[in-house]
């Protein structure tokens, strides 16, 4: 078997976490998230009676389904922990090696962990694994076009500047492949979907102050180990602003939030009809005449 190719830093990221923790960190994003997952989860009439908060940086989540009667016990489960988090039950493990038996869990939720995990596919194979028949795995992750505009001002600033192009945002997975990894980890009921936030910043320096101070700046392991250039800054700052400035001199910033969903295959669930097991006609329904494949339509 391949080992997967590491693309992230993850002493790296831990230490930025808790950087930005000593910092003041930038929470908006997760507290808009954790208010999502908890009228998502609200929505489901069912009863999850073990439960992982898998690699969510902060208690957010734990916080906002705290008040759901339809979620039992709550274990939180990541690579580190803050030593003010209040999670009775936590388990230090990392992500791409879940210590759990297989049809052990009833209900996975994460945010803002897995776009940082090197082996997606294999993680979701497990995510699913673990979960009971009819279990529900819910996640949100940062994906899509996020920081699009930061990313585009870097690599005019650098290539006109240095003449290359260094890679200082980290890539993100697209909706479409998010999809086609639920169904290949073998989720039922795949869902996903995005929620767009254009945030506006007084300036590109002010963006990249509430990256840090969400523990979000570059974690690549590729990444360049010089400090950035202050003509390359300089620059990066004009570009951003004349290509995604408002009229009121403030810059917008866009984060795509990916929201993924699955259950773990069970009988109770919807199945798609066999073919050639449909009841009625299309063409009685669309009121038409059916047209057989070797015959011509008429005036044909």
């Amino acid at each position: 078997m391949s080992t997967p190719t590491r693309l992230f830093d993850r002493a790296l990221i831990e230490a930025r976490r808790r950087r930005a923790r000593r910092i003041g960190p930038a929470t908006f994003l997760l507290d808009r998230v954790a208010e999502d997952f908890a009228d998502r989860l609200a929505t489901v009439l069912r009863r999850f009676e073990r439960a992982v908060d898998l690699g969510t940086p902060t208690q957010a989540v734990r916080a906002a389904l705290a008040g759901n009667d339809g979620i039992g016990t709550m274990i939180a489960v990541g690579r580190a922990f803050d030593g003010g988090d209040p999670a009775p039950l936590r388990i230090v493990a990392d992500l791409e090696a879940l210590p759990f038996g297989a049809g052990s869990l009833d209900l996975v939720v994460s945010a803002f962990a897995l776009q940082t995990v090197d082996d997606l596919p294999g993680a979701l194979i497990q995510l699913r694994r673990a979960l009971k028949p009819d279990g529900l795995f819910l996640a949100a992750l940062l994906g899509g076009d996020t920081l699009t505009e930061l990313r585009e001002s870097f690599a005019a600033a650098e290539s006109e500047l240095t003449g290359g192009v260094s890679p200082r945002v980290a890539p993100f997975a697209d909706l479409r492949d998010m999809g086609a990894l639920l169904q290949r980890a073998g989720f039922a009921l795949p869902v996903t979907d995005v929620d767009r936030v254009v945030v506006r910043y007084s300036s590109p320096l002010a963006l990249m102050a509430d990256l840090r101070r969400m523990g979000a700046t570059n974690p690549l392991i590729e990444r360049r180990r010089v400090p950035l250039r202050r003509d390359v800054l300089a620059r990066l700052v004009e570009v951003y602003a004349e290509r995604f400035g408002d009229p009121d001199g403030k810059v917008r910033a866009s984060f795509d939030i990916v929201w993924l969903s699955g259950w773990a295959p069970h009988e109770s669930q919807q199945q798609p009809l066999r073919p050639g097991s449909a009841k009625a006609r299309l063409a009685d329904a669309l009121g038409t005449r059916e047209i057989s494949a070797g015959e011509k339509p008429d005036g044909g």
